[in-house]
């Protein structure tokens, strides 16, 4: 794939997303023409690779499910090797409107910022959760908001804009594991001198198929996750990853 016409990708990790993926990727075309596409094919079941290659973008089929973190590092890694200035992360499940792809790189381009997240609980919109996820995710964002020096409300959020900088971080750094991938990306950036920012943007509720966790093991990994940082702050100081200079 030429890069020839533009600097921008958008990466679609994508796991049984048969249902809603070709909507998906029809209403990223409308959106924002101007972004190239990739899915990555988490080893799906149904017919998600099928889909993403008769609608003629980048597919890179993983022979084993490696998990969303295990996708998107996938992602960033071709996005890096291929020169990619401005990588989108974007959910296959229809709740993150492409039309906010503008929203998050006219606050990068605003603020100069490293990696910008896509924020679910920032004031627009009407997305809740509610029970022990509601509390576990703001304990999080208060851990990781002390940690970074920033102000984040949703250290979870898949929607995601990093710049070059951010990429050569995260195409090999980048946490596999479930929630790594959202909450240690952030402190490994963080460590590595990244600016983060955070915009608020409006989510939707899934278009269809079925959430790889339900609320409550959503809830445990969560609070599992939470621990798991405390424990690895240490650890994670002494392997701080350094920035490309040139």
């Amino acid at each position: 794939m030429s890069t020839s016409h533009t600097t921008k990708l958008v990466i679609i990790p994508a796991w049984n997303e048969a249902a809603t993926l070709p909507a998906v990727i029809s209403e990223i075309r409308s959106a924002a023409p101007q972004w190239h596409i990739l899915v990555v094919n988490d080893c799906s079941a149904d017919e998600t690779s099928q889909l993403a290659h008769a609608a003629a973008v980048t597919v890179l089929d993983l022979p084993l499910n490696l998990g969303v973190g295990g996708a998107v590092r996938t992602g960033y890694h071709y996005a890096h090797k291929n020169g990619y200035e401005h990588v989108i992360q974007l959910d296959a499940d229809g709740q993150h409107d492409p039309n906010e792809i503008h929203t998050l790189f006219a606050h990068a381009t605003k603020t100069n910022a490293d990696i910008v997240i896509g924020a679910r609980f920032a004031g627009v919109g009407d997305y809740a959760i509610q029970g022990p996820r509601k509390y576990a995710m703001k304990l999080l964002a208060a851990v990781v908001s002390r940690i970074t020096h920033t102000k984040l409300t949703d250290t979870t959020s898949g929607f995601r804009l990093i710049n070059r900088r951010a990429l050569a971080i995260w195409a090999n750094n980048y946490p596999a594991e479930y929630l790594g991938d959202t909450i240690g990306a952030l402190i490994i950036a963080h460590q590595a001198g990244l600016h983060i920012s955070q915009v608020p943007v409006a989510m939707r509720s899934r278009a269809g198929g079925v959430p790889s966790h339900n609320a409550l093991e959503s809830a445990i990994f969560l609070l599992r996750a939470f621990l798991a940082l405390i424990a690895a702050l240490p650890n994670l100081a002494s392997k701080t990853p350094q920035l490309e200079t040139t």
